[in-house]
Protein backbone atom coordinates (compact mmCIF):
# COMPACT_ATOMS: atom_id res chain seq x y z
CA UNK A 1 0.00 0.00 0.00
CA UNK A 2 1.43 3.36 -1.01
CA UNK A 3 2.12 5.80 1.83
CA UNK A 4 0.16 9.06 1.75
CA UNK A 5 2.10 12.14 0.57
CA UNK A 6 4.00 13.92 3.29
CA UNK A 7 2.45 17.11 4.61
CA UNK A 8 4.31 19.23 7.15
CA UNK A 9 2.44 19.82 10.35
CA UNK A 10 1.60 23.46 10.97
CA UNK A 11 3.80 23.37 14.07
CA UNK A 12 6.81 22.52 11.86
CA UNK A 13 6.55 25.75 9.85
CA UNK A 14 7.89 28.10 12.53
CA UNK A 15 10.18 27.77 15.51
CA UNK A 16 10.99 30.08 18.39
CA UNK A 17 14.71 30.59 19.04
CA UNK A 18 16.12 32.38 22.04
CA UNK A 19 19.28 34.47 22.06
CA UNK A 20 21.81 32.99 24.51
CA UNK A 21 24.20 35.93 24.38
CA UNK A 22 25.75 38.77 22.40
CA UNK A 23 29.22 39.34 20.99
CA UNK A 24 31.40 42.36 21.69
CA UNK A 25 33.51 42.68 18.56
CA UNK A 26 36.43 44.54 17.00
CA UNK A 27 34.03 45.27 14.10
CA UNK A 28 31.58 48.06 15.06
CA UNK A 29 30.07 48.10 11.55
CA UNK A 30 29.38 45.60 8.74
CA UNK A 31 31.83 47.30 6.36
CA UNK A 32 35.29 45.79 6.69
CA UNK A 33 34.31 42.50 8.31
CA UNK A 34 36.19 39.60 6.63
CA UNK A 35 33.82 37.56 4.52
CA UNK A 36 34.79 34.35 6.32
CA UNK A 37 36.06 33.55 9.83
CA UNK A 38 39.79 32.97 10.32
CA UNK A 39 40.93 35.48 7.68
CA UNK A 40 41.83 38.06 10.34
CA UNK A 41 43.26 36.00 13.22
CA UNK A 42 43.97 39.11 15.33
CA UNK A 43 40.28 40.06 15.51
CA UNK A 44 39.08 39.85 19.12
CA UNK A 45 35.59 39.23 20.43
CA UNK A 46 33.92 38.47 23.73
CA UNK A 47 30.73 36.45 23.92
CA UNK A 48 28.69 37.55 26.95
CA UNK A 49 26.16 34.88 27.83
CA UNK A 50 22.75 36.20 28.87
CA UNK A 51 21.05 35.57 32.22
CA UNK A 52 19.85 31.98 32.72
CA UNK A 53 22.40 30.90 30.10
CA UNK A 54 25.38 32.41 31.95
CA UNK A 55 25.51 29.63 34.53
CA UNK A 56 29.19 28.58 34.78
CA UNK A 57 28.00 24.97 34.84
CA UNK A 58 26.83 25.39 31.23
CA UNK A 59 30.42 25.88 30.02
CA UNK A 60 32.03 23.24 32.21
CA UNK A 61 34.65 21.42 30.10
CA UNK A 62 34.79 24.18 27.47
CA UNK A 63 38.29 25.26 28.51
CA UNK A 64 39.70 22.05 26.98
CA UNK A 65 38.35 23.00 23.54
CA UNK A 66 40.19 25.35 21.19
CA UNK A 67 37.60 26.11 18.49
CA UNK A 68 33.85 26.60 18.51
CA UNK A 69 30.97 26.80 16.07
CA UNK A 70 28.73 29.78 16.77
CA UNK A 71 25.23 29.89 15.33
CA UNK A 72 24.16 33.53 15.06
CA UNK A 73 21.67 35.88 13.42
CA UNK A 74 22.51 38.33 10.63
CA UNK A 75 20.45 40.88 12.54
CA UNK A 76 21.54 43.81 10.35
CA UNK A 77 20.47 42.13 7.11
CA UNK A 78 17.03 42.79 5.61
CA UNK A 79 14.18 40.42 6.36
CA UNK A 80 13.47 39.78 2.68
CA UNK A 81 15.48 37.39 0.52
CA UNK A 82 15.76 36.44 -3.15
CA UNK A 83 16.48 33.05 -4.75
CA UNK A 84 19.65 34.36 -6.42
CA UNK A 85 22.47 36.50 -5.00
CA UNK A 86 25.71 38.12 -6.25
CA UNK A 87 28.71 36.90 -4.21
CA UNK A 88 31.64 39.35 -3.90
CA UNK A 89 34.04 36.56 -4.94
CA UNK A 90 32.35 36.60 -8.36
CA UNK A 91 32.83 40.36 -8.75
CA UNK A 92 29.39 41.35 -7.47
CA UNK A 93 27.80 40.89 -10.90
CA UNK A 94 27.38 37.15 -11.49
CA UNK A 95 24.38 35.54 -9.80
CA UNK A 96 24.09 32.11 -8.18
CA UNK A 97 21.48 30.44 -5.99
CA UNK A 98 21.31 31.70 -2.41
CA UNK A 99 21.79 28.17 -1.06
CA UNK A 100 25.01 27.83 -3.06
CA UNK A 101 26.38 30.91 -1.30
CA UNK A 102 27.14 32.26 2.15
CA UNK A 103 25.16 35.42 1.55
CA UNK A 104 23.82 37.25 4.61
CA UNK A 105 20.49 37.70 2.77
CA UNK A 106 18.95 34.33 3.64
CA UNK A 107 15.41 33.11 4.39
CA UNK A 108 16.14 32.77 8.14
CA UNK A 109 19.22 35.05 8.36
CA UNK A 110 21.17 32.35 10.21
CA UNK A 111 24.98 32.40 10.19
CA UNK A 112 27.64 29.92 11.25
CA UNK A 113 31.11 31.03 12.34
CA UNK A 114 34.14 28.95 13.33
CA UNK A 115 36.07 30.86 16.01
CA UNK A 116 39.08 30.25 18.22
CA UNK A 117 38.40 30.08 21.95
CA UNK A 118 41.12 31.90 23.88
CA UNK A 119 39.74 31.95 27.43
CA UNK A 120 36.67 31.09 29.49
CA UNK A 121 36.10 33.78 32.12
CA UNK A 122 33.62 32.85 34.84
CA UNK A 123 32.57 34.72 37.97
CA UNK A 124 30.03 33.95 40.67
CA UNK A 125 28.24 37.24 40.01
CA UNK A 126 27.76 39.23 36.78
CA UNK A 127 30.86 41.31 36.03
CA UNK A 128 32.56 43.13 33.17
CA UNK A 129 35.29 41.37 31.19
CA UNK A 130 38.87 41.61 32.42
CA UNK A 131 39.95 43.03 29.05
CA UNK A 132 36.91 44.56 27.28
CA UNK A 133 36.76 45.31 23.56
CA UNK A 134 37.66 48.96 22.93
CA UNK A 135 34.87 50.81 21.14
CA UNK A 136 32.28 48.05 21.59
CA UNK A 137 28.74 48.89 22.64
CA UNK A 138 29.08 46.02 25.11
CA UNK A 139 32.36 47.20 26.67
CA UNK A 140 30.63 47.73 30.02
CA UNK A 141 28.33 44.71 29.76
CA UNK A 142 28.19 42.27 32.67
CA UNK A 143 27.77 38.51 32.70
CA UNK A 144 28.82 35.54 34.80
CA UNK A 145 30.31 33.86 31.69
CA UNK A 146 32.51 35.65 29.15
CA UNK A 147 34.06 33.67 26.29
CA UNK A 148 37.12 35.36 24.79
CA UNK A 149 37.35 34.63 21.06
CA UNK A 150 39.65 35.32 18.14
CA UNK A 151 39.55 35.12 14.32
CA UNK A 152 35.81 35.75 14.01
CA UNK A 153 33.66 37.48 11.37
CA UNK A 154 30.94 38.91 13.63
CA UNK A 155 29.65 42.47 13.91
CA UNK A 156 29.51 44.11 17.33
CA UNK A 157 26.43 43.12 19.37
CA UNK A 158 25.57 40.16 17.10
CA UNK A 159 23.04 37.85 18.81
CA UNK A 160 24.25 34.27 19.34
CA UNK A 161 21.83 31.33 19.29
CA UNK A 162 24.05 28.35 20.04
CA UNK A 163 27.60 27.15 20.77
CA UNK A 164 29.07 23.80 19.73
CA UNK A 165 32.60 22.38 19.87
CA UNK A 166 34.47 22.03 16.58
CA UNK A 167 35.61 18.44 15.93
CA UNK A 168 38.36 18.42 13.26
CA UNK A 169 38.35 14.62 12.87
CA UNK A 170 34.84 14.72 11.46
CA UNK A 171 34.34 18.33 10.28
CA UNK A 172 37.59 19.00 8.40
CA UNK A 173 37.30 17.72 4.80
CA UNK A 174 40.20 19.01 2.65
CA UNK A 175 38.89 16.96 -0.30
CA UNK A 176 35.53 18.77 -0.36
CA UNK A 177 34.44 20.61 -3.51
CA UNK A 178 34.06 24.35 -2.89
CA UNK A 179 32.52 25.67 -6.09
CA UNK A 180 33.27 29.30 -6.93
CA UNK A 181 35.53 29.77 -3.86
CA UNK A 182 38.23 27.08 -4.18
CA UNK A 183 40.82 28.95 -2.10
CA UNK A 184 41.22 31.91 0.24
CA UNK A 185 40.97 35.37 -1.36
CA UNK A 186 44.19 37.09 -2.48
CA UNK A 187 46.02 39.29 -0.01
CA UNK A 188 47.43 42.71 -0.92
CA UNK A 189 50.20 44.82 0.47
CA UNK A 190 49.13 47.31 3.13
CA UNK A 191 51.22 50.42 3.83
CA UNK A 192 50.84 53.15 6.46
CA UNK A 193 51.41 56.88 6.13
CA UNK A 194 53.57 58.74 8.65
CA UNK A 195 50.41 60.17 10.21
CA UNK A 196 48.86 56.69 10.52
CA UNK A 197 52.01 55.27 12.09
CA UNK A 198 52.09 58.16 14.53
CA UNK A 199 48.47 57.47 15.51
CA UNK A 200 49.34 53.81 16.13
CA UNK A 201 52.26 54.84 18.33
CA UNK A 202 49.89 56.91 20.49
CA UNK A 203 47.17 54.25 20.69
CA UNK A 204 46.96 52.19 23.89
CA UNK A 205 47.04 48.95 21.89
CA UNK A 206 48.83 50.13 18.76
CA UNK A 207 50.71 46.94 17.89
CA UNK A 208 47.63 44.72 18.07
CA UNK A 209 45.56 47.31 16.20
CA UNK A 210 48.19 47.52 13.44
CA UNK A 211 48.03 43.75 12.94
CA UNK A 212 44.23 43.85 12.76
CA UNK A 213 44.28 46.72 10.22
CA UNK A 214 46.78 44.86 8.05
CA UNK A 215 44.76 41.61 8.11
CA UNK A 216 41.47 43.33 7.30
CA UNK A 217 42.67 45.72 4.60
CA UNK A 218 44.90 43.13 2.90
CA UNK A 219 41.65 41.48 1.73
CA UNK A 220 40.38 44.74 0.19
CA UNK A 221 37.09 45.32 2.02
CA UNK A 222 35.65 47.61 -0.66
CA UNK A 223 32.34 46.57 -2.26
CA UNK A 224 32.92 44.31 -5.25
CA UNK A 225 31.20 46.74 -7.61
CA UNK A 226 33.82 49.40 -6.78
CA UNK A 227 36.55 47.21 -8.30
CA UNK A 228 38.52 44.94 -6.02
CA UNK A 229 42.32 45.20 -5.75
CA UNK A 230 42.69 41.99 -7.76
CA UNK A 231 41.08 43.70 -10.76
CA UNK A 232 42.86 46.20 -13.06
CA UNK A 233 39.81 48.46 -12.80
CA UNK A 234 40.64 48.99 -9.12
CA UNK A 235 43.64 51.11 -10.14
CA UNK A 236 41.19 53.71 -11.45
CA UNK A 237 39.78 54.09 -7.94
CA UNK A 238 42.79 55.88 -6.43
CA UNK A 239 40.95 59.16 -5.90
CA UNK A 240 38.34 57.62 -3.60
CA UNK A 241 39.04 57.48 0.14
CA UNK A 242 37.31 54.85 2.25
CA UNK A 243 36.83 54.56 5.98
CA UNK A 244 36.44 51.35 7.98
CA UNK A 245 35.65 51.23 11.71
CA UNK A 246 37.86 48.89 13.73
CA UNK A 247 37.67 48.85 17.53
CA UNK A 248 37.66 52.50 18.62
CA UNK A 249 39.12 54.05 15.44
CA UNK A 250 38.19 55.01 11.89
CA UNK A 251 40.82 53.76 9.44
CA UNK A 252 40.91 55.86 6.27
CA UNK A 253 42.54 54.25 3.23
CA UNK A 254 42.95 54.38 -0.53
CA UNK A 255 43.93 51.89 -3.21
CA UNK A 256 47.07 53.12 -5.02
CA UNK A 257 48.99 51.93 -8.08
CA UNK A 258 52.46 50.57 -7.32
CA UNK A 259 54.04 49.53 -10.64
CA UNK A 260 50.77 48.13 -11.93
CA UNK A 261 49.90 46.39 -8.66
CA UNK A 262 47.15 47.54 -6.33
CA UNK A 263 48.30 48.50 -2.85
CA UNK A 264 46.14 49.44 0.13
CA UNK A 265 47.48 52.62 1.70
CA UNK A 266 46.33 53.75 5.14
CA UNK A 267 46.22 57.54 5.15
CA UNK A 268 44.88 58.24 8.62
CA UNK A 269 43.72 56.53 11.81
CA UNK A 270 41.24 58.71 13.65
CA UNK A 271 39.21 58.28 16.84
CA UNK A 272 35.62 57.18 16.23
Amino acid sequence: MQAPPFQADVTDSAFTLETIGHVASDYPDKFGIPRQPGLAPSARAILYLSPTFDDPLAVEGLSTITHLWLTFVFDRSPNHWTPRVRPPRLGGNQRIGVFASRSTHRPNRLGLSLVELIDVECTSKPSTARVPIAGSRLAGHQSRVKLHLRGHDLCDATPILDIKPYLPWVESRPDAGTGFAPSSPPRHRVTFSLAANDALQRHDDGQSLARLIDEVLAQDPRPAYHGRASSPSSLNDTARCYGVFLRDVNVRFRVVDRDGEAEIHVEAIEPR
